[in-house]
């Protein structure tokens, strides 16, 4: 036998004893059925081609709403539909309840804050958090004027216009960012402010870059980021400037601090190190401060954001739409004063409008990797502690059994034969169980606010036909929504 033939048997050989090991470990362990994974690179190639939102849909229609796949040699679950997502996050919440990798954020910030912790670190923290976000008026007056304002402010800067086309993504970006930057900085920023402004880029950048192949490929296989550090340089810069700025105005705060009277997040932060420094558990740490302030500060701008820069490109198709919310604003409302969310309850098809937005637009479709934090048993599968586990969101809220119609954009879709305000259990943007977004409830007063206020000042007029508005949806490459740019103008009411 010569050489060549001797090492190409030797390497088949290799190959097929690496296939049946895979095969018999996956036999062994119980997992969820799924596509038969490659040696080193699993199913890398089931994903080829599409984004990873849509590949993971589209293998869950052939292989049922709970199977698994492997990412290299590491194995994960995902789940789909609204009864699995409710039987796995509602009645076996805690099994799953653990942050799943995501090693672009976390070889920075490693395992800190409150967005990256598991177990009893993130429970403390989040809390914390819940009950630190609720002092300072989620859910209440304070935060609800701080939006107000804030609307007023983008309402004037539109005004600028004057009827000439523009896009609103950069003055909508400012606005959103400039509540969190209340909530966590305890104030806002001028919308030209260099320094703001600066921050912002950061964060653009970084969410685009996110939504690369080279990303998805990255968390995929954190192992080149181990031993490559420099593999995706420009988001580790921009992640440590932002990193940096933090920490920065962490020290302005300790500089000021009044234990008495707390401004924002970060001095409530400081307050409670203070208070558990005898503590053994060291969880209230600057650690998890500086990861729990970039955390709330990130999802606090892209989410909404980019809800209101797609709502409105909806609302341009849809002129009747848009009579009809003036209409039910100015019986509600009128045109004087500022709106305000004891509106909501007596403005039901607003509230469906936008309502149909968050589930049209599915910014977060399968929101970010969880894990088990114990060995699980679901569904007759075994999933064993620490598997990354997602759920597609985007099934549950593009289902046609519990929507009809949903690839059209439909308000009735939350309005009863009455024209009341419909709830739908089905309504998931947020997630749903112990590990929902933080922030629902701000994000819920800052759509409302923000949405209602634009339109009780203005009319929306296109640049193009309405019918030659194109709203499908584009999902990116990475896990979430690229919104595509365009202009219109806002003509005074």
């Amino acid at each position: 036998m010569e050489l060549g033939e001797a090492a190409t048997l030797l390497l088949a050989f290799c190959i097929t004893c690496l296939l049946l090991s895979a095969w018999r470990r996956r036999r062994s362990q119980r997992l969820p059925p799924g596509p038969f994974p490659l040696p080193i690179l699993g199913n890398a190639l089931n994903l080829v081609g599409r984004s990873l939102p849509q590949a993971l849909k589209e293998l869950g229609e052939k292989y049922g709403p709970v199977y698994s796949l492997y990412m290299g040699s590491s194995p994960m679950v995902v789940v789909s539909g609204l009864p699995a997502v409710k039987e796995a996050l509602l009645q076996q919440g805690d099994a799953f309840s653990g942050r799943g990798p995501f090693p672009v954020f976390q070889h920075l910030l490693k395992d800190y804050g409150v967005g990256l912790s598991s177990g009893e670190r993130w429970k403390q923290l989040r809390r914390f958090s819940l009950m630190t976000l609720k002092s300072f008026g989620m859910g209440k007056r304070s935060i609800e004027e701080r939006i107000q304002e804030e609307a007023q402010y983008l309402v004037e800067e539109f005004r600028k216009t004057r009827g000439v086309p523009f896009n609103p993504s950069f003055l909508f970006g400012r606005a959103v960012a400039n509540i969190i930057c209340s909530v966590i900085f305890g104030d806002r920023f001028v919308y030209e402010d260099p320094r703001f402004l600066s921050l912002l880029e950061l964060v653009d950048e970084n969410f685009h870059l996110l939504n690369t192949h080279w990303s998805q490929f990255l968390n995929a296989f954190p192992q080149i980021l181990k031993y490559y550090p420099g593999a995706f340089p420009s988001f580790m810069r921009n992640l440590q400037q932002l990193k940096d700025f933090v920490l920065n105005e962490i020290k302005t705060h300790q500089q000021t601090l009044d234990p008495s009277c707390p401004r924002d997040f970060i001095d409530c932060f400081l307050i409670k190190m203070e208070q558990e420094s005898a503590s053994s558990q060291h969880v209230f740490a600057l650690e998890n401060l500086v990861s729990s302030t970039i955390g709330i500060f990130l999802a606090g701008i892209e989410t909404v954001n980019a809800t209101l820069q797609y709502g409105f490109l909806i609302l341009q198709k849809y002129p009747e739409i848009i009579e009809k919310i003036h209409t039910e604003l100015d019986l509600v409302i009128g045109r004087e004063r500022l709106p305000c969310m004891e509106d909501r309850k007596r403005m039901p098809y607003t509230e469906a409008v936008i309502h149909e937005i968050q589930r049209f637009t599915d910014v977060n479709p399968m929101g970010l990797p969880r894990a088990t934090i114990v060995d699980t048993n679901f569904r007759g599968y075994i999933i064993p502690k620490g598997t990354t586990v997602f759920f597609l969101l985007t099934t549950v809220l593009n289902d046609p059994t519990l929507f009809e119609r949903p690839e059209t954009f439909n308000p009735a879709h939350f309005l009863d034969e009455r024209g009341c305000f419909r709830k739908s259990e089905a309504f998931v943007p947020f997630s749903i169980g112990k590990r929902n977004c933080l922030g629902e409830g701000l994000a819920r007063m800052e759509l409302f606010l923000f949405f209602v206020s634009i339109l009780q000042s203005f009319t929306l007029k296109p640049t193009r036909d309405p019918k030659d508005i194109d709203l499908e949806v584009k999902i990116s490459n990475g896990i979430g929504l690229v919104v595509p740019p365009y202009q219109f103008s806002l003509l005074p009411r």
